[in-house]
């Protein structure tokens, strides 16, 4: 049967994997088993996923990426260069761990930049922005925009990443690109209109 998917010829894909119709992986990737790749996705150059991973549809995770057991990336996550994932809080190279694995939760939109670092156990939101070089130490809330070491929420972003900046006295704001409107209740940023 021909598979409905792009892999190089340097990439390596074990067995019980199963990637979706339009995906694209690239060079020297290896792919471990019981990982699950949507469709429609990219795998840059140098990138290991799995074992059972579970990658959503329209991800594009770029060069020199690891996936760990333990992390779920949900639709339309952008992964950039270099980034990291962990899944044990407190490793030892003489002290095997992985019954203490601990699940990041990466969910739709969301993008993490490059060189950052997500420590495992914690949720980066739904079209969420970790800055470049940042480094996750807690959720990261829906549209919050974090950066820094540790990270720190400076502020929020629209669901098309550009920043929002202008919250009026009923903490409304409109993006200025795409004119989605949020609000902010609570702490938490809820759109109103989306275009």
């Amino acid at each position: 049967m021909a598979k409905d998917y792009f892999a190089h010829d340097s990439v390596y894909i074990d067995k019980d994997v199963k990637i979706g119709k339009g995906t694209k992986i690239w060079h020297f990737s290896h792919i471990l088993s019981d990982t699950v790749i949507g469709e429609n996705c990219v795998l840059g150059q140098n990138v290991m996923a799995g074992p059972g991973v579970k990658i959503g549809n329209r991800v594009k995770v770029q060069n020199n990426v690891s996936i760990y057991k333990g992390v779920e990336i949900e639709d339309d996550v952008f992964c950039a260069p270099s980034m990291v994932f962990t899944n044990v809080i407190n490793p030892r190279a003489f002290i095997e761990r992985k019954n203490e694995f601990r699940k990041t939760l990466v969910k739709k939109g969301a993008t993490i930049g490059a060189n950052a670092t997500v420590i495992c156990g914690h949720t980066v939101g739904r079209y969420a922005l970790v800055a470049a070089g940042a480094v996750v130490t807690k959720d990261v809330p829906d549209h919050g925009l974090v950066a820094g070491v540790p990270a720190k929420q400076i502020g929020w972003v629209c669901k098309c990443g550009v920043t929002l900046k202008d919250f009026d006295k009923d903490q409304r704001a409109v993006c200025p690109a795409c004119k989605n409107e949020y609000m902010l209740t609570c702490g938490m940023l809820k759109p109103v209109k989306e275009n």
